[in-house]
């Protein structure tokens, strides 16, 4: 597969300076229009202010980039042909000549590919109430299976099924650490009261984790670094259980399934709860950038050339413009 890495990720990475991975979809799917835009551009003033390298990860006319230009970012927020792309969609899209925001798995898949090692989300997909009827079940869980790439994240979005999400994950082979906290986040709120097995509490905590992967030379799989939305910022516990109560009944009568499930529900917290969900949201992808900028500068610490490409101590060839190919404290526990 073939990547357009930006001239400034390029060099970030020849240089084993930090780079942060960012997602597209929530700039064309996930916000309203014009807001999108700028808080597209706030998310990579964040990483930047963090001491990284911003990497916006987006399909734009059949080519897979990895660092987007301005009038790249302003086109995936503001085009409404803009397709919504899964790591599934990438060789159709590219095939294609199609443009789309990728999606945690598509950006995950991307990120790796081109030696990113950290990458900042809202909340992962999982598994979803109704998995024992419809064995509905996100994509992103299989693919985080194959990447050497760390996930900041506020969880997985409140409206699955939690315990059977991370149920999943372990049987995946994927390692999940809260981050200064027991609990695993529930996207909008601080907890979703489910325990952790692991708890950082430090970006180097978190990047020894990392180097502690690259050495055991194992089975590739993701890191899940579950930092919680500030608990002055999420969205009050009592109006989302029953706002998200009302929006699984809505779903149900309507005889929404599959796919169509997530946005409606999405859409409907943000409704009913005037906004209120979409401002919690923002909160924790805030955080989520702040952190994993961080957790990027503290894992290139010493190791000039590296490029952040997983494996230990190997290295990434990056062309011009393109690339082909493709120990921590421990408390708590169940």
């Amino acid at each position: 597969m073939s990547t357009h890495v930006s001239e400034e990720v390029r060099e970030a990475l020849h240089e084993g300076r930090p780079v942060v991975a960012l997602e597209s979809t929530l700039v064309a799917h996930g916000l309203p229009r014009p807001r999108n835009l700028a808080v597209a551009r706030e998310l990579e003033e964040l990483v930047r202010a963090g001491g990284a390298v911003p990497a916006t990860i987006a399909v734009v006319d059949g080519t897979a980039r990895v660092g987007l230009d301005e009038a790249a970012l302003i086109r995936i927020a503001e085009d409404p042909t803009v397709r919504k792309l899964g790591h599934r969609d990438l060789a159709p899209a590219l095939a294609t000549g199609a443009t789309g925001a990728t999606t945690v798995s598509a950006t995950a898949w991307l990120a790796d590919a081109a030696g990113v090692r950290v990458f900042a989300t809202g909340g992962l997909g999982g598994v979803h109430r109704t998995w024992t009827e419809t064995q509905d079940e996100s994509a992103d869980l299989r693919l985080l299976a194959r990447v050497g790439t760390a996930v900041v994240c506020a969880g997985v979005k409140s409206i699955l099924d939690v315990p059977a999400t991370l149920q999943r994950l372990e049987t995946l082979g994927v390692t999940v650490v809260g981050y200064g906290t027991e609990h695993f986040p529930g996207f909008y709120l601080s907890s979703s009261g489910e325990p952790v097995d692991w708890t950082l509490r430090t970006p180097e905590e978190v990047a020894a984790v990392m180097r502690a992967q690259d050495r055991l030379e194992g089975p590739r799989a993701a890191l899940v670094v579950a930092n919680p939305v500030p608990e002055a910022e999420q969205l009050d516990p009592a109006l989302h259980d029953r706002v998200l109560a009302d929006g699984l009944a809505a779903a149900k009568e309507k005889g929404i399934t599959g796919q169509a499930v997530t946005p409606f529900l999405l859409e409907y917290l943000t409704v009913h709860t005037e906004g209120a969900s979409l401002e919690a949201n923002l909160a924790a992808i805030r955080g989520n950038v702040r952190l994993a900028a961080r957790i990027a500068r503290a894992y290139g610490t010493g190791i000039p050339g590296a490029g952040g490409a997983g494996g230990a101590g190997g290295g990434t060839e990056i062309r011009e413009g393109t690339h082909d190919g493709a120990e921590a404290r421990g408390t708590g526990g169940r």
